[in-house]
């Protein structure tokens, strides 16, 4: 599997597990601190190739995400649930540690991030989907991001990063729906 877009990753470690799983080109962050030069390199891959962002799903990936967010709008980002990024034996969480299908699976899903949606979810929809704010909320909101593979987030950002998605309303009553339908049958 080809990838047009130039994947950024934090480490040497998720290039090698990336170019397991497709054959692609990569851009590494070196951590959390980065720098105006990698920034300019994010900059450049984005005008003339595309970019998917593909950062561990922990608090230094998403704050990396959001750097380079800051700097470069409109890349596209994919995410693995942090389940899929555990290591097997040992405490780390990393795309270094998801398996081939994961990583394939969650590049095919890459979004872009926009700031509008046409029909907007509000606060008030995601209190009544019990995504908020009760029993079971956050084991909700970890299967809704993975149904609409957009990641896991707290109930604060949860209502930004739908609407940076541009989850339509209807597509977020349908992965709702099929969450309690899940919770039915178990």
């Amino acid at each position: 599997m080809k990838i047009q877009e130039i994947i950024v990753v934090e480490g040497k470690d998720d290039t090698t597990a990336i170019k397991r799983a497709v054959d692609a080109d990569t851009i590494e962050t070196n951590g959390s601190a980065v720098n105006a030069e990698t920034i300019e390199k994010i900059k450049r891959a984005q005008q003339t190739r595309g970019v998917i962002i593909f950062t561990d799903p922990d608090y230094p990936g998403q704050r990396i995400r959001q750097m380079i967010v800051d700097h470069v709008p409109d890349c596209k980002h994919a995410f693995i649930p942090k389940e899929d990024a555990l290591h097997k034996r040992r405490k780390g969480v990393g795309v270094e540690h998801a398996t081939i299908d994961v990583i394939r699976k969650a590049l095919l899903h890459a979004h872009i991030m926009k700031a509008e949606v046409e029909e907007e979810i509000t606060q008030e929809d995601l209190l009544v989907a019990g995504l908020v704010g009760g029993p079971g909320a956050k084991e909700r909101r970890e299967k809704l991001g993975k149904l609409l593979s957009i990641g896991y987030t707290n109930g604060k950002q949860l209502h930004k990063r739908l609407m940076m998605f541009q989850i339509s309303k209807l597509e977020f009553s349908k992965a709702v729906a099929d969450i309690y339908q899940e919770e039915i049958d178990e």
